[in-house]
This record gives structure tokens, sequence and C-alpha cells, in this order.
């Protein structure tokens, strides 16, 4: 007897395809839960504010680099992504410095990026040079203690700008705390911790560079609801109608005044043994001012009376004054 055995399938071959120059991997590409961990795409929600503040930041910046230099300075807005903190890191040109600052309300760190064409445009301009293009430093050389000195003077004076394009966010103190020439030393997050970051250039007359602030989300998370806000007004686009609508309803408010004629202590005892038509001697006389209440706060003070046949009060202090002590 002949027993006929179909031929395995082959194993499904994935291709990787390029659309616009980006690599894009079938549908066959990677499985389950490893899959997900080794994609490069980061999936986090759009923060509109965060844009506003980063090109709020470009005017201010601009006139503080032209102020420091006395050069003819332009500084753009190139991009705002969302990437991994090891992937950004990792991908960086050296030789590069990295600026690592603190925000101070937030208890949160942030890195500032300087790629080697800024630094040296910026030394160039601190120290009188003639501008145009220079030549590139060979591979390998470090950074002078000078060089670093004057791209942290700059560094600092980003990151002022930065916090004073957060104040309609919330005010936030950005201080620089050291400046790293190697990503190694520069980690203030896990590599796989996702981060947002706004890339600038800077040009000066014919030389200049980039530099990026990168935010991890985890830094910006006690601000993420302002930051999901689509307009900046007035005050986060406060509802001046809404404002108005609700003092009115709250001046129309019907509320309940206690007048409290006295104050006695008594024992339980005492109370258990009260009978109809028992009298409670009070220590205020009728001329006294009485104690007016509302929900238990002190309003003010007032004399009680009879108006029309009703006891009636009259105010004594004024309330919009406070209760007197």
């Amino acid at each position: 007897m002949t027993v006929d055995r179909e031929a395995p399938e082959k194993p499904e071959v994935i291709r990787l395809a390029a659309v616009d120059g980006e690599p894009v991997a079938s549908p066959g590409t990677g499985h389950g839960l490893k899959a997900v961990l080794e994609s490069n795409v980061i999936s986090h929600e759009r923060l509109p504010m965060l844009e506003v503040v980063c090109e709020r930041m470009v005017r201010t910046f601009a006139t503080s680099m032209r102020n420091l230099t006395s050069d003819a300075i332009d500084v753009n807005l190139e991009a705002i992504t969302s990437v991994r903190f090891g992937d950004f890191m990792g991908h960086m040109s050296l030789p590069a410095l990295f600026g690592v600052f603190q925000v101070k309300p937030w208890e949160s760190y942030g890195v500032v990026t300087v790629d080697a064409g800024l630094i040296y445009a910026i030394v160039d301009a601190l120290l009188g040079g003639r501008g145009g293009t220079r030549t590139p430093p060979p591979e390998g050389r470090t950074f002078t203690t000078i060089e670093m000195g004057l791209v942290s003077r700059v560094v600092q004076m980003a990151l002022d700008d930065l916090a004073l394009a957060f104040e309609e966010i919330a005010a936030v103190t950005m201080g620089l705390e050291r400046m790293e020439s190697s990503p190694r030393f520069a980690a203030i997050a896990e590599p796989s911790n996702a981060a947002a970051v706004a890339s600038y250039r800077v040009s000066m007359e014919g030389r200049g560079g980039v530099f990026s602030i990168l935010l991890p989300y985890a830094t910006i998370e006690p601000v993420r609801d302002k930051l999901l806000q689509r307009f900046m007004g007035e005050k986060l686009g406060r509802d001046h109608i809404w404002a108005a609508h609700m003092a009115s309803e709250l001046y129309n408010t019907e509320v309940t005044v206690d007048v409290v004629l006295g104050e006695k202590m008594m024992s339980l005892r005492e109370v258990r043994d009260l009978k109809v038509g028992q009298t409670i001697a009070l220590s205020h006389s009728p001329d006294d001012a009485l104690q007016v209440h509302c929900g238990g706060v002190p309003l003010g003070r007032a004399h009680i009376g009879q108006r029309s046949s009703n006891i009636a009060i009259r105010m004594a202090t004024d309330i919009a004054k406070g209760y007197p002590k």
C-alpha cells in the first residue's frame, strides 16, 4: 500500500517595502507581544498646547540670541515628534553636547541636545569670529572647558525662554544641572520610555546647527490635561459667559439664615429633665447684637426686633467685610 504525503507548506517570507523612503514591514512582520515591543512607532496622544508652547519659544529665543551675539539670527521649529528615549539618544550624531536640566516644580528632568555645527557656531559668535563656514574638527576631539561653558550659557538661556513660554500653562523653573558629551551620562529615563522631542534649527550668517529639547512624557504628566487643550486664550480659554451666568445664578440662590439667640452649656441630665413651659436663661440682653449664621458659618451680628407684626433683624455689621473676631 502506498501513502501519498503532501509536502509541507513553505514558511511565509517577510519582505520590506519602502514608502516615501520609510521602510514598512509586510503584515507578517513579528508576532504578538514581540512585535509590539520591537515596534519603532510611538502611539501617543497629540498634545496641541505643547506645540503652541514650542512655537512661542521660537520668537523669544531668537530675540535672546540676537541680544547675546549681535548677529542676524534665524530660529525655526523643525518638528515635534514622539520617540523612545533610547532610540533618540542612540541615533545622535557625535560629537555633541547633552544638557541635563531639572523642572523644579515637577521634580523631573529633561535633556537638551546640541549638535557639533551649532556648538562651533556659538563659540565662533561669542568669541568674535568672522562667521561663514568652518572646517569641521577631527573626529574624536573632545570639547574644551571654554566651549562647554559658552554652550551651557546658551542652553540655560533657551531653558529660560522655554519656561517663559510655559507660563500660560504652568509656572515652572528650568535649571541646567550639567553638560555631558556622551549620551550614556545623560540618561534620565529608561530606553523604552516615550518622550516628546522639539527640534530647532538656528542659522547664524552662514553657520549654525540644530538643538533639540527632549521631555519625557513622565516629566510633563503634571500638566498633561492642560497640554491636551486645543486653544490658548486668556487663562487657558476661560469662558466669561459661563462665569457670568454662574455668578448670576449664585446671587439668586435661596439660603437659610439662622439667628442665634444664645448658647448655654447644659448637662445631658438637665436636658432630659426639661419640661414644657420651663424657661432657659441666656446670657444676652434684648439690646445685644446676636450672631447670624448660614449653614453653620458665622456671617455677622444683628439686632432682633419686630416689623409689620413679624420678627425681623437689622444687620449691625457688614457681611462683605467678614465676621468680626
